[in-house]
């Protein structure tokens, strides 16, 4: 079945909690319907579709997910699994992903690897971010030119399960430099006595280590080539650059190029980082990351009950007030906390433009004066009509207006403010938000009771 059909089989399953369906459903799949069945599926149930995988298959599809998503996964399965999945991949791909993972977490998974992998990884990590040396896998398919084209593929059948890609074959001579190319297809068609030296193109395009890897993802992109080698200053071959990850660089860095357009740096990496704290932190971590803001709320919550508290003689002469204080108080919460909630998301998607901030908050406030306008003449024929005091009305009808105008604003600087200080937006933000729009919203309701009902008490 296509993708559409296996999501949908997949859903109902779920639903009905038939776990044993979803396993003999996902086992005649391929890895790609599956990966893009994983990657929709809310993050609670990835991990566990992911389980019900026969081996085989759990390690195909785990290939096929991005970095962000590969570390999803690792985060929601024990240390045991995490190292099976890991040693599953090419070195470039595990170097990828344990540059995303938190510093103890990487360090704690690289030193489960087998010795080999840890040696590529360190071989790996020893070049500069972003260059080829970064991305390259160092197993690739080396030949000798005096060889026969028998030998050859003697040799390729030998080797070819631990190499990334054997579509290209690289001749060196013994000191590893770099002596020419050719294709399997070339080996394949080619007199299986005569020597590599006599088929091989001997005019290479070749990356070097520090080149930059867009530069060397561009070049295989131009030159319509699967894979590119990889040479240090001595022009010996240390590896080679697939097509494969050349995309998956140009796709990265376009997004890149996006964030910074929308001057949001490195907001994507940190947030992801901040993600797996909180998710899968330790618990002291996690405290010290949720804590302070919910103190927040606490003390906040204390000093919002000493404002009914000063207005309690208010409160007993004119007990109707009383009724109106949770729809204040939620409405303003919801609209601080929606526009949050928009304002995160735009931000991580670039579609706020943090240079461009006041323009944008002098939208939203627009937008919560109209909202406030609307839902305030709602409230407040209510509270009129169900009352029998135009008073009444007047004061939940102000009341929403500002408090809703004001939530709207209160929710855009809040985490405006968090970011441009560094600070976690995710844990932080809509405590803060409660805090501030609960005090506000009773001194706003109270204050505007007073006016309007000061003769009544």
């Amino acid at each position: 079945m296509n993708f559409e059909e296996l999501y949908a089989a997949v859903h109902k399953l779920l639903l009905t909690e038939d776990l044993e369906g979803i396993k003999k459903l996902l086992r005649e799949e391929n890895a790609v319907h599956i990966g893009q069945v994983i990657r929709i599926l809310p993050l609670v149930e990835q991990g566990p579709v992911f389980r019900l995988l026969p081996k085989d298959l759990a390690l195909d599809v785990f290939e096929q997910l991005n970095v962000e998503e590969k570390q999803t996964l690792l985060s929601s399965f024990q240390e045991e699994k995490a190292i099976e999945l890991l040693t599953h991949l090419d070195p470039d791909d595990q170097v990828e992903l344990l540059d995303e993972l938190p510093a103890t977490v990487a360090n704690r998974l690289l030193t489960r690897l087998s010795v080999d992998d840890q040696q590529l990884v360190g071989l790996l990590t020893g070049y500069p971010p972003d260059t080829a040396g970064r991305i390259m896998t160092p197993k690739y398919v080396s030949l000798r030119e005096n060889m026969t084209v028998g030998e050859s593929l003697v040799k390729i059948r030998k080797v070819s399960p631990e190499t990334e890609t054997i579509y290209y074959c690289y001749v060196n001579d013994n000191q590893r430099r770099l002596l020419g190319v050719l294709s399997l297809k070339d080996l394949v068609l080619a007199t299986p006595d005569i020597h590599v030296s006599e088929i091989m193109e001997r005019d290479v395009i070749v990356s070097y280590t520090h080149d930059d890897q867009e530069d060397v993802a561009k070049l295989i992109q131009d030159y319509d080539l699967l894979a590119i080698p990889v040479v240090d200053k001595e022009h010996r071959l240390v590896g080679i650059v697939t097509v494969d990850d050349a995309m998956d660089v140009l796709q990265r860095e376009a997004t890149e190029d996006i964030y910074v357009k929308a001057g949001l740096g490195d907001i994507q990496s940190t947030e992801i980082a901040r993600s797996f704290d909180l998710v899968k932190g330790g618990v002291i971590r996690t405290l010290r990351a949720r804590l302070p803001y919910l103190l927040i709320t606490l003390f906040g919550g204390m000093i919002a009950g000493g404002v009914i508290g000063a207005f309690e003689e208010s409160l007993q002469t004119i007990v109707v007030l009383a009724f109106f204080i949770p729809v204040i108080m939620d409405m303003g919460g919801n609209v601080g906390t929606q526009s949050s909630t928009i304002f995160t998301r735009g931000l991580i998607l670039g579609h706020i433009n943090m240079d461009q901030f006041y323009t944008q908050l002098w939208r939203e406030c627009k937008i919560g004066a109209a909202m406030g306008l609307l839902l305030g003449i709602g409230g407040g024929l209510f509270g009129w009509l169900w009352q029998g005091l135009p008073e009444i009305g007047l004061v939940v009808g102000f009341s929403l207006f500002f408090t809703i105008t004001l939530a709207t604003i209160v929710g855009f600087v809040v985490p405006y403010t968090l970011s441009k200080m560094g600070l976690d937006q995710a844990a932080g933000a809509d405590p803060i938000i409660t805090t501030i729009k609960d005090m506000s919203g009773l001194l706003i309701y109270f204050s505007i009771a007073t006016t309007f009902l000061g003769h009544l008490a």
